[in-house]
């Protein structure tokens, strides 16, 4: 009997510990995709300070989010914004950005982007 109070005391400190370390889940991001993704790529990218990305597209959806520093975000055909900390970011298939670069002209920014692919598409293509 005394064994079975024991397991039971154990049980409830279990059940209990676990209770206060529930986990937490927030949204950050909720796109639709127009494709079959068959294969990601994930890279962190660091820009240095004051660096800009010239016009581009991208083969394949790119979803990602800030690790560090803020970035000048614009799509084409949309409003320019600041991505911050924390942040994350929707670059469709095809489709020119005008805009990704380091707002910080002391910092840099450093990106997780991860690359939706259907096939063997290239990450990204700069328009001349």
């Amino acid at each position: 009997m005394k064994s079975l109070i024991i397991a039971l005391l154990m049980l409830n400190s279990a059940v209990s510990m676990a209770q206060q370390k529930a986990i937490s889940r927030k949204e950050l991001l909720k796109t639709a995709l127009d494709q079959n993704v068959k294969s990601t790529e994930i890279q962190e990218i660091t820009m240095a300070a004051g660096q800009g990305a010239p016009e581009h597209l991208h083969p394949c959806p790119v979803v990602g989010i800030i690790n560090s520093g803020e970035a000048v975000f614009q799509i084409e055909g949309h409003e320019k914004v600041l991505l911050r900390e924390g942040d994350t970011f929707y670059e469709p298939k095809n489709v020119k950005i005008l805009h990704f670069d380091n707002s910080s002209a002391e910092k840099p920014l450093v990106f997780t982007a991860i690359y939706l692919k259907e096939g063997n598409e290239e990450n990204i293509e700069f328009i001349k």
